[in-house]
């Protein structure tokens, strides 16, 4: 038999092995083969296989993404500041913008700021937390309300837009006529100015279910108490949260400006910002904005973890 002939009949009877295993009921499986080659289950037939490459993988849960492109940002800023501080302002108007290490060595290197700015620092977070508090309980109490009944809403949503549109520094002369100039003064105007985004978020929520989860609760004789526990607020939590968060940086920005105002008790970082702002101090004053800023950001970043945590516990319910 010629070369020829035996690579026909070779390629007949695989082409024959490959139609039978087609029109049979069981598959054609792949058998792995040694130098990196499969074969065709009861074929002959050999490809190439899969190199034993080991992926190498990011070691932590979060995307790399969400850590390098903030980090190269961070970079690009400082940079920016550190060529605008050193190179465009001249030396005797340095002090406008003092470049980051200047800023270092003065604010948090320096343990006497450093004591007192912290020090500022926990009675401003102290204020924050205790108004962020209030206005959790309070707006979610009003949107759970305005959710069950119509004529509810119709007669206090106004007043809660009223609110958010106020002036806040127009009324806290007049809170601190009526309340006095220290700590409750100061946690209204957080509760003020923090109120809203819990309100309309928590309203949006509960507002949120599909008519026919209702129609199935209706179904199963479930009462207004039970639909609200069971139903409403299970799937208003995202939105919730979301007001959380954004309440939470405003609840920062509504203690900073009521220090401000408010000259007594245990002084606080807006009290300190507005000192260091007398005496040119600006590497204090940087210092204690940054620090404000970075109480802001933690409680956002606690805020959307939880976020995180119920998005997850509402894909294994579903």
């Amino acid at each position: 038999m010629t070369a020829a002939t035996a690579r026909s009949a070779t390629a007949a009877t695989l082409v024959a092995a490959v139609m039978a295993g087609e029109n049979s009921a069981e598959p054609v499986e792949a058998a792995p083969m040694s130098g990196g080659t499969k074969t065709l289950a009861g074929a002959g037939l050999r490809t190439p296989g899969p190199r034993n490459r080991r992926k190498l993988r990011w070691p932590f849960a979060i995307a790399p993404v969400r850590i390098i492109a903030p980090v190269t940002v961070f970079v690009l800023v400082i940079s920016a500041w550190t060529v605008v501080s050193h190179f465009v302002l001249a030396a005797d108007s340095r002090f406008l913008l003092p470049p980051p290490e200047s800023v270092l060595s003065k604010g948090l290197l320096n343990a006497a700021t450093r004591t007192e700015i912290l020090s500022a620092l926990g009675a401003t977070v102290q204020i924050a937390l205790t108004g962020l508090v209030i206005a959790i309980v309070l707006g979610v109490a009003f949107a759970v309300i305005m959710s069950q009944a119509r004529w509810a809403e119709y007669s206090l949503y106004p007043y809660a837009v009223i609110l958010q549109t106020i002036p806040v520094l127009a009324v806290v002369p007049l809170f601190g006529f009526w309340f006095g100039y220290e700590f409750s003064s100061r946690v209204i105007v957080c509760v003020m100015v923090s109120l809203f985004p819990v309100i309309t978020n928590t309203l949006f929520g509960l507002k949120s279910v599909q008519p026919a989860e209702h129609d199935l609760f209706t179904l199963h004789g479930a009462n207004r108490w039970q639909r609200l526990l069971k139903l409403q607020l299970p799937a208003a939590l995202p939105a919730m949260i979301t007001g959380f968060k954004i309440s939470a940086g405003m609840a920062i920005i509504g203690s900073i400006v009521a220090d401000f105002f408010f000259r007594q008790g245990d002084p606080g970082i807006g009290r300190m910002i507005d000192v260091y702002r007398q005496r040119l101090a600006t590497e204090e004053l940087l210092t204690a904005l940054l620090l404000s800023s970075l109480v802001g950001l933690i409680l956002f970043w606690a805020f959307d973890f939880l976020a995180a945590r119920v998005d997850r516990a509402h894909g294994k319910r579903a």
